[in-house]
Formats: C-alpha cells, sequence, structure tokens
C-alpha cells in the first residue's frame, strides 16, 4: 500500500503541473479579476500544517477583506478563522470565487511542489492543530487535500468532531478509486452555493483550556 500511495502521491504532483498550464488563463483572469475589483493583493497565503503537521504555505485567490483578522475582532468573533452567515469580510467577487471553488485554483502550486494533493483532508492552521488529541491527529497521516471526504460530505455545514470521523474514514478506506470518486463528487456539487454556516466552538474551547492550563503550570 506504501508503494501504491507513494506512486499516487506523484501522479498527483504531474497531474496537478499539467492542469496548472491548462487552467493557466482561467488562473490569469480571475487574478485580474480581484485585481480590479479589491485591489492588490490577490492572493492569500497562510502557513498550514501538512503531512505530519509540518508547516508550508498555502496559497488561495484572496475573497475576504485585507484586514480580516482586525475585523474579525471587531465583529466580537472568538474564533476568527471561523465563518460568519452572511459575512461582512467576504467581498463580492470572493462569494462567487468560495461558491464555484475557484479560490483553490492557486493550490495547484502546492500539489505540484508536493505539498498537498488534490484529495485529502483540508489542511488546517496550525494554532488549531497545536490543540488537537491525538485522534484528531490521524487526519495529519497522509498529505492534505484541495478537495476531500469530509467536503464532499458537508463541508462548511458540518461541526469540527464530524470532520475528524470524515477524514479518519477516509485514511483508513484509502484508494486512488476513492480519491477519484471524492474528485467526481466535489466536480458535480461546484456552482452549489455554499451550505448554511454551522458555528462551531471546538477550537475556541480548547483554546481557552489550553491557554488556562498554560496559565496553572506558569503559577
Amino acid at each position: 500500500m506504501d508503494l501504491v500511495r507513494g506512486s499516487w502521491n506523484v501522479l498527483n504532483q504531474v497531474v496537478g503541473a499539467v492542469a496548472l498550464v491548462l487552467l493557466s488563463p482561467v488562473i490569469l483572469a480571475v487574478a485580474l479579476w480581484i485585481r480590479a475589483a479589491d485591489g492588490k493583493g490577490v492572493l492569500f497565503v497562510q502557513d498550514r500544517a501538512g503531512r505530519d503537521g509540518e508547516p508550508f504555505r498555502m496559497l488561495k485567490f484572496r475573497s475576504m477583506v485585507h484586514d480580516s483578522v482586525a475585523m474579525s475582532a471587531k465583529l466580537g468573533m472568538a474564533d476568527p478563522f471561523g465563518l460568519l452567515r452572511d459575512d461582512p469580510r467576504i467581498t463580492r467577487c470572493g462569494r462567487i470565487l468560495r461558491r464555484t471553488s475557484l479560490d483553490e485554483l492557486p493550490q495547484l502550486i502546492n500539489v505540484m511542489r508536493g505539498q498537498m494533493n488534490l484529495v485529502g483532508p483540508r489542511p488546517d492552521v496550525l494554532p488549531q492543530v497545536a490543540n488537537y488529541s491525538a485522534q484528531d491527529a490521524r487526519r495529519l497521516e497522509v498529505k492534505p487535500g484541495i478537495t476531500g471526504w469530509a467536503q464532499v460530505n458537508g463541508r462548511d455545514d458540518i461541526d469540527w468532531p464530524q470532520r475528524f470521523i470524515l477524514d479518519r474514514w477516509y485514511i483508513d478506506h484509502w484508494s486512488p478509486l476513492l480519491d477519484l470518486k471524492i474528485i467526481w463528487m466535489t466536480f458535480a456539487g461546484l456552482n452549489r452555493g455554499e451550505p448554511p454556516v454551522h458555528v462551531d466552538t471546538l477550537n475556541i474551547e480548547r483554546a481557552v483550556g489550553d491557554s488556562t492550563e498554560d496559565l496553572s503550570r506558569a503559577a
């Protein structure tokens, strides 16, 4: 199985490179659209956790305002990485990019670099990964993906505990055929609109608990 997975990872890099070339006109058009509609800063670059928790710089087309983190604080959000219904931080073109998943296209560069695969658990932000339990961390056993089993089975409409369960199921049942099925389901679900935002407090509670523990140790 390790040989199959290794070969599949290499194939992902090749497919990512080919897709990047074939979709370059679309990528250029989207970049110019964002630049014209919302100014500089076409790409959103953020450190995410890759396989075995190894940090890498994930690329996306920017779909939020420049000061989205500061705006999160003004909106009273305990989790700056969360979303709101009718989120005011999302730009006009960003709503279309998210609905069509065009904002994910720059991640083909991450796939070509071998940092991601086309399919896998979505890469999480480092502060949240720091609060993973041992079971949660199983999603780091494989490369993260542009799409995944949790994405085609609920996306933002399911909470994090359910996402962890779905990611573990994917890892335990992985095969090239399963990846192809997920890719097909991803394309079949494009432009259906984003699901209702699910307010999930798991990461907030863990962060608060971790801070409390650090304070008790300091005392």
